[in-house]
């Protein structure tokens, strides 16, 4: 494979940055663990499947990633769009559930090499920040009630269903107390550790803790619930059984889509970020082959969908990594763990991962981020919120298809209400632009109006009414009307039609339309529909200086406005 696709997370490196990156990789290590384990709650797999995501995946996209910092394993969201998309479909944690699980991997990494080679990596844009922060809040508000109506001994269809059973007489005595008390006090120990410091390996110190007290103590024989026997040793790569299943296949098609747009937004969002923050090089396309790559990893060794993680690669760059090299650290302690030290985990309380989970719920519920999307843009807020709403009412999968309608109204809706405006010229100021009104004309009947978007089929009434307001209240009457193309770049078959009927329009008033500033796609455009045939090459005109010049000599009457 080309240079081009390789270790472009790594280099150029300095080895003075050696002890930074493993001591970053050591805490991932630390608190990733704990973590990917918990998200297996999540996704209906083993828990040892939880560590598998730490090895192939990890090592695949740190070698052929585009972003040094992106840290790319277990997902809170992909893990709850895989359980809902199988769910019924075989028993959760059963070897036909972890199949399903591998094929959803492999069905999600077409689909990103798809994305990469037909270059979709921009549909990554279409997916807004408010849209996001609803459906992940949406998501931690639906993981963190199935984890804790779990921790209550409750079943969980959904908050109708978690209300009628807390509601119900005998909730209480219900409640399995010793895993309860289990759960209680691990919240506490990571809840004080990143009190006294963020960078304490609360989960970690939880899970070790409670190994201890579980031998010690021997909980199981007082009813706490343990893990169990785990098995050893590395995963071994194989296709998953039915992958070959065509029907299976088209079942599974929409779960896998839906999990290749939340990576391919979540991951591009995150990497963008860090990219901008160091003054970085960063290619989508190329992280599409390293995203691509981790799922085939994770696919043909029994784990699960891997996706970029925005809280683990805060943790790496709170620790001072730099590069792909500390994934690398925390991988390799990963395969340490499985090969020494899963006898230690078979004693291990279940209610430790419930409580990670719920965490991990609660973390995923951006209220600050609300909240400012409620200062700043209100009508976003409400976006926002719904699809949160979604999410809790009608689960992750079918969310995900409400959550990109959303994002297309909110873009859309930023297209069709934009502020057009007009160049004046007054003694003060000289030449600026003002917010299109009948008064602001360059010269006594020459209009220069700069439509402030691409022209396409969502905005052309709108074109086409504000055009006619200004020319029927324009005073003194104009007699050119001059649309400034500077802000567009693209010109759909509908709005060539419009600029048609408005060229026929103006001309019964008496006005003459004309053009200025056309970037050279839009020159290309316009020759290929036969506007520049309809309206004269002397009609488009370079800048709006040329414009007025012209008006001028074919008006030598009228003086520039004041």
């Amino acid at each position: 494979m080309r240079r081009g696709y390789l270790l472009q997370g790594f280099v150029p490196f300095s080895n003075s940055l050696l002890l930074h990156e493993a001591l970053a990789g050591l805490t991932l290590a630390a608190l990733a663990i704990p973590e990917v384990m918990g998200y297996t709650k999540i996704a209906g797999t083993p828990v040892i499947t939880g560590l598998y995501t730490m090895l192939v995946p990890m090592f695949l996209y740190a070698l052929f990633g585009s972003s040094r910092h992106l840290v790319v394993g277990a997902d809170s969201a992909t893990a709850a769009i895989l359980a809902a998309g199988i769910a019924g479909m075989a028993a959760p944690r059963s070897a036909e559930w972890v199949a399903l699980a591998g094929i959803l991997a492999l069905m999600t990494a077409f689909f990103l090499f798809l994305a990469r080679f037909a270059r979709l990596g921009f549909l990554a844009d279409f997916l807004s920040r408010t849209v996001l922060i609803g459906f992940l809040s949406g998501v931690g508000m639906q993981v963190a009630l199935g984890e804790l109506a779990s921790l209550l001994g409750l079943p969980h269809d959904g908050p109708r269903t978690l209300f009628h059973a807390v509601a119900a007489p005998g909730f209480i005595a219900r409640i399995p107390l010793p895993d309860a008390a289990v759960a209680i006090a691990v919240l506490a120990v990571i809840l004080g550790a990143r009190r006294i410091s963020p960078r304490l390996p609360g989960p970690l110190m939880a899970v070790l803790l409670a190994i201890a007290a579980s031998r010690l103590f021997d909980l199981g024989s007082h009813g706490v619930h343990l893990l169990g026997p785990l098995p050893g040793g590395l995963p071994y790569p194989a296709l998953p059984d039915g992958i070959g299943n065509w029907q299976l296949l088209q079942k599974l098609a929409p779960t896998a889509f839906a999990m290749f747009v939340v990576i391919l937004s979540q991951s591009a969002a995150t990497a963008r970020a860090y990219a901008m923050r160091y003054n970085e090089p960063f290619d989508e396309h190329v992280d599409l082959v390293g995203l691509a790559l981790a799922n085939v990893g994770a696919g043909l060794t029994g784990t699960f969908v891997v996706n970029g993680s925005p809280t683990k690669t805060q943790m790496v760059d709170s620790a001072g990594g730099r590069s792909q090299l500390a994934q690398i650290v925390a991988g390799l302690l990963a395969v340490l763990v499985l090969l020494c030290f899963t006898g230690l985990l078979a004693a291990l309380p279940t209610a430790v991962l419930s409580a990670v989970v719920l965490l991990i719920g609660c973390e995923l519920i951006d209220l600050r981020g609300m909240r400012k999307i409620c200062r700043e843009r209100p009508w976003e807020f409400w976006v926002a919120l719904a699809t949160a709403l979604a999410v809790v009412l009608t689960g992750v999968e079918k969310s995900i298809l409400f959550a990109i309608v959303m994002s297309l109204i909110v873009h859309t809706r930023h297209g069709y209400r934009m502020n057009n405006m007009v160049l004046v010229a007054d003694a003060e100021h000289g030449w600026h632009q003002q917010k299109a009104s009948p008064e602001g004309q360059l010269a006594p009947g020459l209009m220069i109006y700069r439509f402030m978007h691409n022209l396409y089929y969502a905005n052309t009434q709108r074109l086409m009414a504000e055009v006619n307001r200004l020319v029927d209240q324009a005073d003194p009457p104009l007699r050119w009307f001059c649309l400034d193309g500077a802000a567009i770049n693209d010109v759909d078959f509908t709005a060539a039609e419009a600029l048609r009927r408005l060229h026929e329009v103006l001309a019964g008033k008496g006005v003459r339309l004309v053009f200025c500033e056309l970037v050279d796609e839009v020159t290309v455009e316009f020759d290929r529909s036969r506007l520049t045939e309809r309206f004269g090459r002397d009609a488009l005109f370079p800048s709006p200086a040329a414009a007025l010049a012209a008006y001028r000599q074919e008006n030598r009457a009228v003086e520039p406005a004041a």
